[in-house]
């Protein structure tokens, strides 16, 4: 998740003694405390993928396919169509082979505007997890506000896990030769939409939630696409016979597919947990003047202690027993699911104390806003408090406000 924030106000306000209101504007570096805000790396990534005149995915010579690495910069070779939205039908098909023993890509249609993060907004696609000798497949969507859902009411074959007896993915092979379907029908589900796969024998299918096909999505091409998370394993995908729009590709020659960072090598510094927020004399949350906080954040994990991190100034001790108020200008450039950012009072001890248990959502002894929501809902701006004590605390429900991860900046007050 990368934020930006400018605090205008922050400080405790108490009704019988004179409001003490702390203002920092940030035109300089305010050097406020931090604990592994800056804990940079960089980690090679390689991507080669596109044309081949190989024949891994079982057809002819000739097939779309090659390394493909997750990572926060999006990398795809898709084919151009004509622009479609949530309102039409959709269709795909073609053969399939994942040669790979690691990587995480999405096989589907997109638009090459909103490749930013995952879940990526404007997608209906096939998702692929490598994994050893077999590969996992997810049906997914996501739609023009951020909102998405995947596999229910039914996702691929599960078997019982021989130690804890529950049921998870029976997966596929790796390197078979599968044949895959992709259809959207907006019509299905009771005129909600329905994404339904078929994958080797197999089918899974996804029920869009209610609201999201009015969401609306665009889609500019299919193809593709690495998941675009934080950097992490790179694997052969290859596909071959690709029927999109009615036309048949067999890649017997080069298609000229469209294509983006399919062929590169770089180093990237998007690596998670590797915080990287702080001061910057950056204008992103819409500030009068350069300078704010902000950057790339991560959710922590309080089982370690290098994995909690914060950069805040001291404004107490306070407490409950008088009132807190804190706000200034944010906005939001990137954000992954499952990922979450805070912004508030906290205990600089409690708050960061290592525990052996994840059993609640929030640090101990905090107080402000929890930037994060279900991936069905997108990003909420949800109000959110905890006691010292553990378990008891609140977060506020999905009637609370949205952001979206657009670079639009603004107002907060909590």
């Amino acid at each position: 998740m990368r934020l930006a924030i400018l605090v205008l106000g922050l400080g405790a306000l108490a009704s019988l003694d004179p409001p003490v209101l702390r203002t920092e504007g940030f035109d300089r570096d305010p050097r406020w405390e931090a604990r592994n805000a800056r804990s940079p790396d960089v980690r090679h990534i390689v991507q080669d993928f596109g044309w081949s005149p190989t024949s891994h995915a079982g057809g002819a010579a000739g097939e779309i396919g090659g390394l493909i690495t997750a990572a926060a910069e999006p990398a795809w070779c898709a084919r151009r169509i004509r622009p479609r939205t949530l309102e039409d039908t959709l269709y795909a098909s073609g053969r399939l082979a994942c040669t790979g023993r690691a990587f995480h890509v999405l096989l589907g249609f997109f638009n090459r505007g909103t490749l930013n993060e995952w879940r990526t907004p404007n997608t209906v696609a096939i998702r692929l997890l490598g994994r050893g000798d077999r590969f996992y497949a997810y049906v997914e969507y996501c739609t023009s506000r951020w909102r998405a859902g995947g596999d229910s009411p039914g996702g691929f074959a599960s078997v019982p896990d021989p130690r804890s007896g529950r049921l998870q993915l029976k997966g596929f092979p790796r390197g078979a030769h599968l044949r895959w379907t992709l259809r959207y029908d907006p019509g299905a589900h009771g005129g909600a939409g329905e994404v339904r796969v078929d994958l080797g024998g197999e089918t899974a299918v996804c029920h869009l939630d209610p609201g999201h096909r009015q969401d609306g999505a665009r889609f500019t091409h299919f193809g593709l696409v690495n998941v675009l998370k934080s950097a992490d394993d790179a694997g052969e995908v290859w596909i071959d016979d690709v029927e999109v729009d009615g036309r048949l590709e067999d890649f017997s020659r080069d298609p000229r597919w469209d294509f983006l960072n399919n062929r590169r090598t770089y180093e990237t510094g998007f690596i998670r947990p590797r915080w990287d927020f702080g001061f910057s004399p950056t204008r992103f949350a819409g500030g009068r003047a350069p300078g704010e906080i902000g950057g790339r954040v991560f959710r922590g994990d309080c089982r370690e202690a290098q994995k909690l991190a914060c950069y805040a100034a001291p404004v107490g001790p306070v407490g409950l027993d008088r009132p807190l108020e804190a706000g200034g200008r944010v906005s939001l450039h990137r954000g992954v699911s499952d990922s979450t950012a805070l912004i508030g009072f906290f205990d600089s001890r409690e708050s960061l104390r290592v525990h052996d248990s994840q059993s609640q959502a929030l640090p101990r002894s905090f107080l402000g806003v929890m930037i994060e929501g279900p991936s069905s809902e997108g990003f909420l701006f949800r109000p959110a408090w905890s006691l010292s004590r553990p378990g008891v605390h609140a977060i506020g429900g999905l009637e609370s406000p949205r952001i979206y991860p657009d670079r639009s900046h603004h107002s907060w007050r909590a």
